[in-house]
């Protein structure tokens, strides 16, 4: 072993430590391990800040937005709907997601299985009461082996098969991984719909703070179109559409008759309906059953909408947003009003405001400040808020299924096909570009930008080549059955310093020419390698599907291997029965 790979296995052991200790935040963790390789001498200066631009990288930035998108867009919630109400706990939902998402992943690449379903969990979650922590990371996990099954599921198939025809002159077909990728799909979920119990429950997202604040069920204000679904039916199949989380409290008809509605009232067209309920509950009402929310008419150019609490003083205790003009003189909607422990039965335009009510705002994001200051109000913690905000449809699924299409067809890089379906949607104006830098986890970016050079510099120093040489001096005297385990072993444990697709390329051709040596079939061999380097379950870092989950599940890096680590020695006995069963050793 040479200096320079004793000093990069020993810069990668310390930042693992920092991680598995967990007083740093990562990111600052990942910065400081780039830090110490160049000053090292491990990573040049010149491609310090390469990781950054990596296409994992913009994979990941890419699919949070997408993923925003496609949320936003209820459709796929609308499919899965009819089943959400047998999914209360989670030993019901996590095999349905898992599931789910494994499904996908036979068939399309397993970053945007998860990008599409993500959404649908951490909402489940949020109704139920069940952490997004317990969802997410199986998931991801379930995502990793689905796409074990066929040739498209996970680009490391596509790399083995080409590495098998470089070898024996032929690649792998579209099914010849069904076998074994078949069978490790159906043990691992079976273990994940158990094995979920060893996650934390109390992980939350970074901002946990917005989170954390309560408030009190929103009032706003709604019309009922003629053109809506409703017109005819009862306010209790509305209120059914909400799942239960939203109140008609008043139904306002011929301007100023006002209601308080039993669930058989009958609803009419152009009914003016006081609604209560949180922000993302009223968001959904109002768009599946059409309603025209008052304020929230579509405008030229970009919205933001924000909350604010009015305090002793301000110029708009006292008054209404119509006394004031709030809409017309400061081009400033009313959206929706809370106040604790009182109900709200006027239109929302004519309330008039206290001290202490909490208010929710939509208008130009200049504009919005403006009236802060001008009438002293108190700006929440920022959380995303889609009431009046969001813009439901079909485009964002249709843009991500044409990007995996491009990708299934080998037409575009995935990282560039998924680039590119973020920057169609934003010209679509599905999202706004303040929107999209607000849904990426930012500190995921830099943990994966800051530690792409360091691991890197392990394979630029041979220390990939170091451990590939006595791991086949190691396997010339075990039986082909635990060499084909040991190799599996192997191509697990290299991926987390480098990127799956690089632990193919690096071990593939080793396991290939292993099997040369030994007189045996390489096929079995280039097996145990493509399932090893898909299968990275013990950290965030070794593909990208567990860094996408990493924000929104609140993890620790030490979470991963709490699941990951029994996980993975199933695939490893799981996985060597299986390749030896339907790959023989037997040369060809």
């Amino acid at each position: 072993m040479t200096l320079d790979q004793g000093l990069a296995f020993g810069l990668i052991g310390v930042t693992v430590l920092l991680f598995v200790w967990g007083r740093l935040p990562y990111d600052l963790v990942a910065l400081l391990s780039l830090v110490a390789g160049v000053a090292l001498g491990l990573v040049p200066a010149s491609k310090a800040f390469d990781g950054f631009a990596d296409d994992v990288v913009i994979i990941v930035m890419s699919a949070l937005v997408i993923s925003s998108a496609v949320s936003r867009s209820g459709v796929i919630e609308s499919a899965m709907r009819p089943f959400l109400p047998y999914l209360r706990k989670p030993r019901q939902q996590v095999p349905a997601l898992a599931g789910a998402v494994m499904g996908l992943s036979v068939v399309t690449k397993n970053i945007g299985a998860l990008a599409i379903l993500m959404p649908v969990a951490i909402q489940l979650g949020r109704k139920t009461g069940t952490s997004a922590s317990q969802l997410l990371m199986p998931m991801s996990f379930a995502s990793l082996i689905g796409g074990l099954v066929t040739l498209v599921g996970s680009s490391n198939n596509i790399i083995v098969a080409k590495v098998r025809a470089d070898v024996v002159g032929e690649p792998f077909g579209m099914f010849d991984f069904t076998p074994v990728g078949l069978g490790l799909a159906v043990a691992g979920l079976a273990f994940l719909s158990l094995g979920y119990r060893l996650l934390p429950k109390d992980r939350r997202p970074g901002s946990s703070l917005a989170d954390a604040f309560r408030i009190e069920a929103y009032t706003t204000e709604a019309c009922l179109s003629a053109d809506s679904p409703l017109v005819g039916a009862t306010v209790g199949e509305l209120e059914a559409l909400g799942d239960g989380d939203v109140t008609v409290a008043t139904v306002i008809r011929e301007r100023f008759r006002r209601y308080v509605p039993g669930p058989d009232w009958r609803l009419q067209a152009d009914d003016i309906l006081l609604l209560d309920g949180e922000p993302e509950d009223l968001e959904r009402l109002v768009a599946r059953a059409r309603l025209t929310l008052v304020g929230a008419q579509s405008s030229a150019g970009e919205v933001a909408v924000i909350e604010a609490v009015i305090p002793d003083g301000s110029a708009l205790a006292g008054t209404t947003a119509a006394g004031v003009d709030l809409a017309g003189r400061h081009g400033t909607a009313l959206l929706a009003v809370s106040r604790s422990g009182a109900a709200i039965t006027r239109r929302i335009g004519s309330v008039r405001l206290r001290a202490g009510d909490v208010v929710v705002l939509r208008s130009a994001p200049e504009r919005l400040a403006e009236v802060l200051t001008e009438f002293g109000l108190l700006p929440l913690a920022e959380r995303k808020l889609a009431l009046g905000h969001s813009r439901r449809s079909y485009i964002p699924i249709a843009v991500l299924a044409g990007a995996m299409a491009l990708v299934a067809l080998h037409l575009v890089p995935v990282a560039m096909a998924f680039f590119g379906a973020a920057v169609l949607l934003l010209l679509l104006r599905v999202m706004t570009m303040h929107e999209a830098y607000e849904t990426i986890e930012w500190p995921v970016i830099v943990l994966l930008g800051a530690l792409i050079p360091v691991s890197d510099a392990v394979r630029a120093t041979g220390g990939t080549d170091l451990i590939a040489s006595n791991l086949s001096s190691l396997m010339h005297s075990v039986p082909p059955m635990l060499a084909i385990g040991l190799l599996l072993i192997a191509a697990m444990a290299v991926t987390p310093f480098l990127n799956n697709a690089a632990t193919v390329l690096v071990m593939g051709p080793i396991g290939a020419s292993l099997a040369q040596k030994l007189g045996l079939n390489p096929d079995p061999f280039l097996m145990a390698v493509s399932v090893g380097a898909a299968c990275d379950f013990l950290t965030p870092i070794g593909h990208q599907c567990n860094t996408l989950v990493m924000g929104p599940g609140g993890y620790r890096f030490g979470d991963y291997a709490r699941l990951g680590l029994p996980l993975s020695l199933m695939v490893v006995v799981v996985g060597t029965l299986l390749i030896s069963l339907f790959w023989p050793v037997a040369p060809r």
